[in-house]
């Protein structure tokens, strides 16, 4: 059997919006509409020239926006259209107050790292890494069905990705995601290549 090539991707760098915001969205709208910083613009573009994104297939992106932004260059290098699905998209964080509660005395400071040990937790509103993982599965599931022998590219998000790699990952004592020894780095942007056979996971590796 031919192998699938998934290359889960998560977004580019973002711009720090620590000022005031004479706004009446809530945190779920300006999450979504994160654009990404001069930085993140230049690592975008960089990261689609890598060789292994080349002769890609098909492109998938989350569409929230600094996902979309990123998956820009990679379509355009590879001359395809970017494709939008939500069920790619981060994990929702709902109440903000009972997050800060959740996250009171906490080892890490990022609520995605905590969830991983956690994986029950949700607020109101908000989606527990359980559930994004069952949807992460499902959508990806679906891609390996759709586009079996082919290289996918797959721009996601942090709480997302490391949530569906629960299926294969263990979690250290720095909270830290580990594939057979090796600690993967879930950080703005990342490249993930995952292998697949009929289905299941032969390899997973991190590409620098």
């Amino acid at each position: 059997m031919k192998e699938t090539i998934v290359y889960l991707i998560r977004h580019a760098d973002t711009v720090k919006e620590d000022g005031i915001r004479n706004t009446n969205e809530d945190s779920q709208m300006i999450n979504e509409k994160e654009i990404l910083s001069i930085d993140g613009e230049k690592q975008s573009e960089s990261l689609s020239k890598i060789k292994e994104l080349r002769d890609i297939d098909v492109i998938w992106s989350s569409n929230y926006t600094r996902a979309k932004a990123t998956a820009k260059y990679i379509a355009y290098e590879n001359n395809i259209s970017v494709n939008l699905d939500s069920m790619l998209c981060e994990r929702k964080l709902g109440n903000l107050d009972e997050l800060a509660i959740f996250m009171k005395n906490k080892k890490t400071r990022d609520p995605s790292q905590e969830q991983l040990l956690d994986t029950t937790f949700k607020t109101s509103n908000g989606e527990s890494a359980e559930d994004t993982n069952k949807r992460m599965n499902i959508v990806l599931n679906k891609m390996l069905n759709e586009y079996s022998s082919k290289k996918i590219a797959v721009v996601s998000h942090g709480g997302a990705i490391k949530f569906y790699l629960l299926n294969w990952c263990s979690i250290n004592e720095d909270v830290k995601l580990v594939y057979k020894d090796k600690i993967l780095d879930i950080t703005s942007p990342c490249l993930l290549k995952l292998t697949f056979i009929e289905n299941k996971l032969i390899d997973l590796e991190q590409l620098k």
